[in-house]
């Protein structure tokens, strides 16, 4: 009886922590995801070609991941966990600072800063939700998260696409989420009071062992994501393409509504992949492997706001996956002790497979190159990519 107690306390404790992370990561979303739904827009109105919007989004991405290889290093050396968090979420001020119009190359910088801090914030949170995610399951600890974050994800877009199409002027609606950032960070602050530091210090202390070699099936299962995310067109692509459509009709609002599609697709998707890794295990990542064919050739190939809006329905399906069950999945392949440094690897091979399909996708759409080459490419990757995951042996 006083067992069945201590598991339901244990179970509550680790339900309330990952609600508490999530609200936080709702709040950060609201603003960054808000933002990137209009980033695009704005660096084309800025002057920006098609390549360039492409490799700043896939540099972008590629440095909020390669630097978790050293974040997610220092996390498992000092445990510092709370310290990278918040210096993370505290550079998502970049954002607001996006309304101060100081030109192109300072826009691109404050981008690309914004993602840095996500480098820094990432290990060490999924290293925490990892930890506690123990008595409820990974799958499911990695979905609520991404439910609740991916709220934030539509609200933001949701927010910005009222702002553009009332005022028309990105300056106002960046310079707007100043707002939501202050209550993240109020948010942020309240969740360290409240969870701490001292119950995941006490779990560590009891799965405390030599770290070792990473697996190598963790290794093999990183460089398939690697490959499926080069051959999946980046969310910046399909932005542009619907901003090329749209440019002539004064309809530019319709775009981050395009990208409030993809966010809510997400949110349920990744909540619901989450239920099916607990029970299915790694079997569900075919899934989002395959699609990832579709969602890029129907960018690629469009022509229409009707397929793009098609494009992006499946890269959302891709999305909700890609933030639950991919993350959940380096749980189970790596011990807890080493789990900062493999996150940081892991995210450091997601980034470069942006950073490729990024500039890859944004080259062939800026020298219209022919629909049969695009499809080989997307093609040739997923294949090897399924490949390459389906001989990576099981995790225990």
């Amino acid at each position: 009886m006083q067992n069945e107690k201590s598991g339901l306390n244990s179970r509550r404790s680790a339900y309330y922590a990952i609600l508490l992370f999530g609200i936080v990561s709702l709040m950060g979303d609201i603003v960054y995801e808000g933002a990137r739904g209009v980033i695009p827009g704005y660096l084309e109105f800025l002057g920006a070609t098609a390549f360039i919007v492409g490799f700043v989004g896939g540099l972008g991405d590629f440095l909020g991941y390669a630097f978790r290889l050293v974040s997610g290093f220092l996390a498992d050396t000092t445990r510092a966990y709370w310290l990278l968090i918040f210096l993370g979420y505290g550079l998502i001020a970049a954002i607001p600072l996006l309304g101060i119009p100081l030109g192109l190359e300072i826009a691109i910088l404050l981008v690309l800063l914004e993602r840095l801090g996500k480098a820094f914030r990432s290990p060490s949170r999924d290293t925490l939700l990892s930890i506690i995610s123990k008595d409820v399951g990974a799958g499911k600890a990695f979905g609520i998260h991404e439910l609740l974050d991916q709220i934030g994800g539509i609200l933001g877009p949701l927010i910005m696409t009222f702002l553009m199409f009332s005022t028309g002027n990105y300056n106002f609606a960046f310079s707007f989420l100043a707002l939501p950032f202050l209550a993240l960070v109020a948010v942020l602050t309240y969740t360290y009071k409240k969870v701490g530091t001292k119950t995941f210090q006490v779990k560590m202390e009891k799965t405390k062992k030599s770290q070792g070699k990473l697996p190598k099936p963790f290794l093999i299962y990183t460089f398939a994501v690697l490959l499926n995310t080069a051959g999946l067109v980046p969310y910046t692509i399909i932005l542009f393409k619907a901003s090329e459509i749209l440019q002539t009709t004064e309809s530019m609002w319709i775009v981050p509504l395009i990208y409030l599609l993809i966010q809510g697709v997400d949110a349920p998707v990744a909540l619901a992949a989450g239920f099916a890794y607990d029970k299915f295990g790694t079997k569900v990542l075919v899934i989002p492997f395959l699609l990832s064919i579709f969602s890029s050739m129907l960018t690629m190939g469009s022509t229409s706001l009707f397929t793009i809006v098609a494009a992006a329905l499946v890269f959302g399906i891709v999305l909700g996956m890609q933030e639950s069950v991919y993350r959940a999945a380096v749980s189970a392949y790596t011990p807890i002790t080493s789990r900062g440094t493999a996150y940081g690897i892991f995210n450091t091979a997601y980034g470069v497979g942006f950073l490729i399909s990024g500039s890859i996708y944004g080259l062939l759409a800026d020298l219209k190159v022919s629909f049969i080459l695009i499809s080989f490419y997307t093609v040739l990757m997923q294949v090897t990519a399924l490949a390459l995951l389906t001989t990576s042996s099981k995790p225990s």
